[in-house]
């Protein structure tokens, strides 16, 4: 993509890496940089030093906030919310309910990452937050220990609040959330805007591209659970990237670089050193006043002496890692160790991946070229297991059609629907469309209630029945479904018209790519509803080609690649 003159929102912004990617896009002369950050006071410092830095008729400008809440709490810290009994409720609807329906549209419409993109409409997004190790770090474990305990406690309600604190401190829904909003936040546009066309993500392996064998972990457990959570997590978002980058509408780009070295660093100087932004507190014990080991060892009590003094020394920012000492720099960059990588040197990478260059880093392009897809051996199997069961179908005097064991619903539903169009039609696409939706649904229900093995088949498997009235259920001891979209055999004259509809396209289509491909019987197009004998449209019904059309072309769930 073409960098002069788009809008580029890049998150994660004031971090060493947001920074060095800000500095080479500015050199392209894009219209608009929008430096997001945690913390409005480093997202405006950032957008301040760059828009120093930018040519004449770039804007640089500056939003903040935790992207991953509702745009109310974007500003809180995440132990300022849990502690909140009424922002947690809040939390949990957003991260648990279902996003389907007016609930999507609450979430999106309120969520922190969509706002920002609705607002600024960027062509592309640049993601430089760390998110494992901001989701892992909640250390689901403490938590665990946390919970175990609490329930010791007689008070019901603690147990409660405990429980609502632990779940929003599990990492796989924040992440599944966070990936369920940007697929769809690449789908935004408005009358002047295209929306976004290329998400980059940095992302991290977790232990700067050291094995099960790394030396700097948290605490004596190596390597300890809560850095194989980050790498844990790290791995699963890579996929989620790479299903996002497998998804429709294909025009977007999604990419992710990630750097399995330590990334070094932001500043040298000297001055106060902050462990998790707070100033170290100089304290001291004198020889003469050691404590006996086992005093010293207990878990509570005061120890040492505060002088009144802060930690002031030499160090290095080596951004989300904190600040090390020369010697620790020293050894974690050593050879054979984690060594480091620099933030310029990932954002050059970042912008030749924008830019269409083949870096060889993306692991999204690296992962498509390594997992093994569809074959043409299992192709030709495909029609031997068909005819195979088509066979027995006859031998043992029935029908497979549904067990509603591959899900969703909503596919027993479509099977079952068109199976019945096939029965009362005599199996003709041409007689279906010549009956009126009241004959359909009429001729359906007969079907339906005359022929007990049928139609305890369906119900048998938790998909109810309709009546064409649109009144009753016929249903068994179980219902997948609470509507009739989603997962009911719906008799109305109402859905059969909509069944007519979806024939009618399908033919339509059919019989306009044959006119175009002229008799030739080309590879050009997909012939799943031709008779290959006489090379004209199909006239019988087969569910599962009929099921396969609804999810390819009217749900949009089609295979990008194969």
């Amino acid at each position: 993509m073409e960098i002069q003159g788009k809008n580029f929102l890049i998150l994660g912004g004031a971090g060493q890496v947001g920074k060095a990617v800000s500095r080479q896009l500015l050199a392209h002369r894009p219209a608009h940089l929008i430096i997001a950050s945690i913390d409005q006071a480093s997202a405006e410092e950032t957008a301040a030093m760059l828009a120093q830095e930018a040519p004449d008729g770039v804007r640089v400008s500056a939003c903040w906030g935790n992207i991953f809440v509702r745009w109310e709490y974007k500003d809180l810290r995440w132990e300022e919310m849990l502690a909140d009994g009424e922002i947690r409720k809040w939390l949990l609807a957003d991260l648990l309910d279902p996003m389907v329906g007016d609930r999507k549209e609450d979430i999106l419409e309120n969520n922190t990452l969509a706002r920002f993109v609705r607002q600024y409409e960027p062509d592309g997004i640049i993601d430089c937050i760390n998110t494992a190790t901001a989701f892992a770090y909640q250390n689901i474990y403490a938590s665990s220990r946390e919970l175990l305990e609490t329930m010791q406690h007689p008070d019901p309600a603690i147990h409660l609040e405990m429980a609502e604190k632990h779940v929003l401190r599990t990492y796989i829904p924040h992440l599944v959330r966070h990936i369920q909003i940007l697929n769809e936040v690449m789908k935004f546009e408005s009358a002047h805007w295209n929306g976004v066309r290329v998400y980059l993500k940095v992302g991290t392996s977790g232990t700067g591209g050291m094995g099960l064998n790394i030396p700097y972990t948290h605490g004596e457990e190596k390597p300890s659970s809560m850095l194989l959570s980050k790498s844990a997590l790290a791995g699963a978002h890579s996929l989620l990237m790479f299903l996002l980058a497998r998804t429709p509408p294909t025009r977007k780009v999604v990419k992710e670089i990630k750097p399995t070295a330590a990334i070094g660093w932001a500043q040298i100087g000297y001055g106060p050193i902050k462990r998790r932004g707070r100033p170290i507190e100089l304290y001291d014990c004198p020889p003469d006043e050691a404590y006996p080991l086992e005093e010293a060892l207990a878990d509570e009590g005061a120890f040492g002496q505060a002088t009144g003094g802060l930690l002031e020394n030499v160090y290095v920012d080596t951004g989300e890692n904190g600040l090390f000492a020369l010697q620790e720099f020293s050894t974690i960059t050593s050879l054979n160790q984690m060594e480091f990588v620099t933030p310029e040197e990932i954002a050059h990478y970042i912008i030749m991946e924008i830019q269409g260059g083949n870096t060889g880093f993306d692991i999204i392009s690296a992962l498509d070229q390594s997992v093994l897809g569809p074959t043409y051996r299992a192709g030709i199997l495909r029609e031997g297991a068909l005819a195979r069961m088509r066979h027995l179908e006859q031998e043992h005097d029935v029908e497979s059609i549904a067990f509603e064991i591959l899900g969703p619903p909503r596919l027993s539903k479509l099977l079952y629907e068109a199976y019945l169009l096939k029965l009362v039609s005599g199996d003709s696409m041409t007689r279906a469309l010549a009956m009126s939706p009241d004959e359909l649904a009429d001729a359906a229900y007969d079907r339906i209630a005359s022929d007990a093995r049928l139609r305890s088949h369906v119900i048998s498997i938790g998909i109810p029945i309709l009546t064409p009235d649109g009144e009753k259920l016929l249903r068994g001891p179980e219902i997948k479904a609470d509507n009739a979209e989603d997962g009911w055999v719906d008799l109305t004259p109402v859905n059969m018209a909509h069944w007519q509809a979806r024939i009618r396209r399908i033919r339509a289509t059919t019989e306009a790519q044959l006119r175009a491909d002229g008799g030739q019987y080309s590879s050009r197009y997909y012939r799943v509803f031709v008779d290959p004998a006489t090379g004209n449209v199909k006239d019988h019904i087969v569910p599962g080609d009929l099921a396969g059309w609804i999810f390819t072309y009217e749900e949009g769930g089609i295979r990008v690649k194969s």
